[in-house]
């Protein structure tokens, strides 16, 4: 059977202003009605090679060929003009305004050419989503509708914009098992339809199951492009990583000691004064990993923040290490033995305008091994850098490069480093795998384990089904900010199940393992 090719990149060459060669003679074809994976370690040029795609990066050498014929794309609006979509992994969303302005932003039809015409947008919108069979309300306001919705809103506001070609980044990252499978039903629609989809994921399992074919990248370069019947995920690992990776673990029957962490009552509201946690209790002990499960936006934040310091406006108590930490500072909670991995890399995780060094330290520059009356023990600084560097196996040129011109793999695991070499007795961590490759992800939860067999008291919260049931030993569910379910036999309890606690249609009346008074 004749292949009808839609799309051509060829021998792609991108280097960045620091010397840092993103892609190297990279080149991939795209099959007209095909769902095309594109696999790599975070680093591994996946994301330039997009931006090149979508008009967002300039290519230094190479070309780009569309149903036949060259061209030169030079910012996304030109992309899209040559139906071309992104879907980004950060919805690119208007909270305060319907799905249906969401969708013809920008591109408004008119009233006399001058005034947009609602009723008109409301049309389009609602034809478009029929045609696709997505089942939305267009006059939902976009802050009011479910993770799942806002993902097919995204994907709409392509496809109104004529979109053949869509790149979706990381698309389930957020979803529940069940708007999974829906996403899935629509994704197999579009493809069948004609569309072709680029689907950029770090989940093999996912690409196993929906996409036709993969291109594997690594360090810059394409590692070939296969059929997915004809791979396996160890083989993709492989490919990806270099090695052989671990993709589930064999861990030791937790042996948990004292509370470490006591939450008794604690309700918190966000900022526009919506109820996020509502009268939540829970005890964490040492040597045990609790993992919360749940879809975005049900206080997951909220609890953490308010554990870390990072929120005082709370009500109840939070003990840690048998303190209530009321008045405690950020450093006062840290000094305590608590570690931090923040769901935001970029907002709260590290500076990005600070080098790897400056980042690693910026929470021990007081400790006497670094720090003497007067000065800092620059030599000793600089020393520990270099060996967390070699040990978290972070990609950069030296300590001093920027922490921002690192790979979203690469800066997690610059937060993973400084959070786990203060030798915590707790530690908080917030989506600690986010974008990160499978290589790096093995490494963190590795370490998690390993903190957790040395006595220390894990929170985890994560969006990664896979990561909450390997790692957890208790796993909670939160939904609008209480425990719809509380599980001590994690292997008992299957994904679909999960899901449906997530999403609120089953509740546990009276939960076990909770507390332990």
């Amino acid at each position: 059977m004749e292949k009808n090719i839609v799309l051509q990149m060829n021998h792609i060459m991108k280097i960045y202003s620091n010397g840092v060669v993103a892609n190297e003679d990279v080149s991939i074809e795209l099959e007209k009605g095909e769902i095309h994976a594109l696999l790599g370690e975070n680093g591994a040029g996946k994301s330039t090679l997009m931006k090149v795609l979508f008009g967002i990066e300039s290519p230094d050498e190479g070309q780009i060929i569309l149903n036949g014929q060259e061209i030169a794309i030079k910012s996304p609006q030109d992309a899209i003009s040559k139906g071309i979509g992104m879907v980004h992994q950060h919805f690119m969303l208007v909270p305060s305004l319907t799905v249906a302005e969401n969708i013809i932003l920008g591109v408004e039809p008119k009233k006399g050419g001058v005034f947009i015409d609602m009723d008109r947008a409301i049309s389009v919108a609602d034809e478009i989503a029929q045609k696709y069979n997505f089942d939305i309300d267009v006059r939902s306001k976009v802050d009011e509708i479910p993770v799942g919705i806002k993902q097919k809103v995204e994907i709409l506001k392509a496809l109104y914009r004529g979109a053949d070609i869509l790149i979706l980044d990381e698309p389930t990252a957020v979803l529940t098992p069940q708007e999974t499978d829906e996403l899935f039903i629509q994704l197999e629609k579009l493809r069948d339809s004609g569309h072709t989809i680029i689907f950029i994921s770090h989940k093999l399992d996912e690409i196993k199951r929906i996409c036709n074919r993969a291109t594997i990248m690594r360090s810059g370069r394409s590692m070939g492009t296969y059929e997915v019947k004809n791979i396996t995920t160890e083989d993709m690992s492989r490919l990806m990583v270099g090695r052989d990776v671990v993709l589930t673990f064999e861990k030791e029957a937790a042996k948990p000691t004292a509370v470490q962490l006591k939450i008794r009552n604690l309700s918190v509201r966000n900022g526009q004064g919506v109820l996020k946690v509502d009268d939540l209790s829970f005890d964490l002990r040492g040597g045990e990993i609790l993992g919360i499960a749940g879809v975005e936006g049900n206080g997951q934040s909220e609890l953490i923040d308010s554990i870390t310091g990072l929120n005082k406006s709370y009500k109840g108590q939070i003990f840690v290490k048998g303190t209530d930490i009321e008045k405690s500072s950020i450093k006062d909670i840290r000094n305590l033995k608590m570690a931090h991995i923040p769901e935001d890399r970029m907002t709260s995780g590290c500076a990005g305008n600070l080098n790897i060094l400056e980042n690693l330290f910026s929470n021990q520059y007081t400790d006497p091994e670094y720090s003497g009356k007067m000065m800092l023990k620059t030599r000793r600084i600089q020393e520990r850098s270099n060996e967390l560097i070699q040990e978290y196996l972070v990609k950069c040129k030296s300590f001093r490069q920027n922490v921002a011109m690192l790979s979203g793999g690469n800066i997690q695991k610059v937060i993973v480093a400084r959070e786990f070499s203060t030798g915590p007795d707790i530690i908080i961590a917030n989506q600690p795998t986010r974008g990160v490759d499978v290589g790096a992800a093995e490494f963190i939860r590795k370490r998690l384990l390993d903190f957790r067999n040395a006595g220390c008291a894990v929170l985890l919260v994560s969006a990664d089904l896979n990561e909450v049931f390997s790692l957890s030993d208790r796993l909670a569910v939160m939904y609008k900010g209480k425990f719809s379910g509380m599980f001590t036999d994690v292997a008992a309890v299957t994904e679909e199940e999960l899901g449906q606690y997530m999403l609120g249609l089953k509740h546990q009346e009276e939960q076990e393992g909770v507390i332990y008074e």
